[in-house]
């Protein structure tokens, strides 16, 4: 396995690309299974996650075709063409550590009435069932059995009927999940309590190229009215929110002043909300290439300490669980006492104990975390337990004084476009070495 060898305390300059994002690139390659016709993802990232994806799909009998991987921010595309999937299956082998693997379960029922799934697997920060997904599957006629650890499905008569669903807590993947099975049944479903994340509007408006009828997408009621087939399209995944908030942390950290092209601004406030609250500058510049949204951002840190600032995680629009290590990490130099609260994952401060190790001062108290911004961090080894937590401890490595090593970095390349490369653009200190 790889580590990552971190020498803090430079600034950070430069401008470097946002790649796109796992989390709305994951979902559309499970919508391919709906269409007998190619689907094609532009400006996907070459992650571990969409690789372990992509064999998935070759597995059913899908053609997956991805180009190369190219400098950091550089964008590929994917041309999935899952016309001939002829084994309706998932086996734990391929979906271990993923837990993405679940949205496929019901684009298989929807298209072939039959799936064989495993139970999947991925980060370990807490309890992440996916009974909603089942209730909801049911609601629309499919019947499950658990065999082997595997989910077996089946889709009387060979097509699952629209519902009216209604979630007991908001979930993204399960947002995103009923509504491709919503795509291909038979009546119109009815998902209340929906997630709002841009993700699950990304995968909504993929699907709708594709010819599915959905309305509601960014409210918390998506209707969507069954269509017989799905055609071909094609597809730009949106840029990575969580990826451009890690940089924006980075840079709020180690200091200096950064440019991000292709941030997705309009699914940013919270998270710039918040690092402006904390003393972060930001200035918005047209792109001279367009960008994703049209527009460059440029991230400056304050000529001193940053201020020290509360945050809690909440469902979109308000500022993601996926940013808050990352945010930790931070205000551990902050002027003054941060509480950051979790609402979201009840195991999600195993990072904690990691930052203690460079000297930061953070108590547990229930679900909150109270900060007290340290003068300095100095630099020690590290062990990552989670993708957002390595983020976070990479931040905090960067603005500690010495070298830090981490290690389990597997985490990280899980979910970010060659992260430490990107900040080595930007002027850090980090090589990788065999642990």
């Amino acid at each position: 396995m790889d580590r990552l060898v971190i020498s803090g305390g430079a600034p950070l300059r430069g401008k470097v690309g946002v790649s796109g994002a796992k989390n709305a690139a994951l979902p559309l390659m499970a919508a391919s299974i709906l269409s007998l016709e190619p689907l094609v993802l532009e400006n996907v990232p070459p992650l571990g996650d969409l690789g372990t994806m992509g064999k998935l799909l070759a597995h059913m009998g899908g053609s997956v075709r991805m180009s190369s991987g190219g400098d950091p921010g550089t964008p590929e595309t994917a041309v999935l063409d899952m016309g001939n999937l002829d084994k309706p299956e998932a086996p734990h082998e391929l979906v271990k550590t993923m837990r993405a693997s679940a949205l496929v379960l019901g684009p298989l029922l929807a298209r072939v009435g039959r799936a064989r799934v495993s139970l999947p697997g991925g980060c370990a920060i807490g309890v992440r069932p996916i009974d909603m997904h089942l209730k909801a599957l049911k609601d629309m006629g499919a019947e499950f059995d658990l065999s082997g650890g595997d989910i077996v499905a089946k889709a009387p008569g060979g097509f699952l009927r629209g519902a009216k669903i209604r979630f007991d807590t908001v979930t993204v993947t399960g947002t995103e999940h009923i509504m491709m099975a919503a795509a291909l049944a038979r009546g119109t479903t009815v998902i209340r309590n929906a997630a709002r994340e841009p993700e699950v509007s990304d995968t909504g408006r993929a699907l709708v190229k594709m010819g599915a009828r959905i309305e509601g997408l960014g409210t918390d009621e998506i209707v969507v009215e069954g269509v017989p087939s799905l055609s071909s399209a094609t597809h730009a995944v949106m840029s990575d929110r969580i990826e451009a908030g890690t940089l924006i942390a980075a840079a709020a950290a180690a200091g200096g002043k950064i440019t991000l092209t292709g941030a997705p601004l309009s699914a940013m406030e919270a998270v710039l909300g918040k690092f402006g609250e904390a003393g972060l500058v930001f200035e918005i510049l047209a792109n001279e290439n367009g960008g994703r949204e049209g527009k460059d951002l440029v991230v400056s840190s304050p000529g001193g300490r940053l201020l020290a600032a509360d945050a809690t995680t909440m469902p979109h629009p308000g500022f993601p669980t996926d940013m808050q290590a990352q945010f930790m990490a931070a205000m551990t130099l902050a002027d003054g006492v941060s509480i950051i609260t979790e609402t979201i994952f009840e195991n999600r401060f195993m990072h904690v104990a990691e930052l203690r190790r460079l000297g930061a001062d953070i108590t547990l108290e229930g679900r909150s975390a109270v900060v007290k911004g340290a003068k300095k961090l100095s630099g020690a080894p590290l062990t990552a337990s989670d993708l957002r937590a390595s983020a976070g401890l990479l931040i905090a490595a960067l603005a500690a004084d010495g070298v830090s090593r981490l290690s389990r970095v597997y985490h990280l390349d899980r979910g970010y476009d060659r992260l430490d490369l990107k900040l080595n653009l930007l002027g850090a200190d980090i090589t990788r070495e065999k642990e």
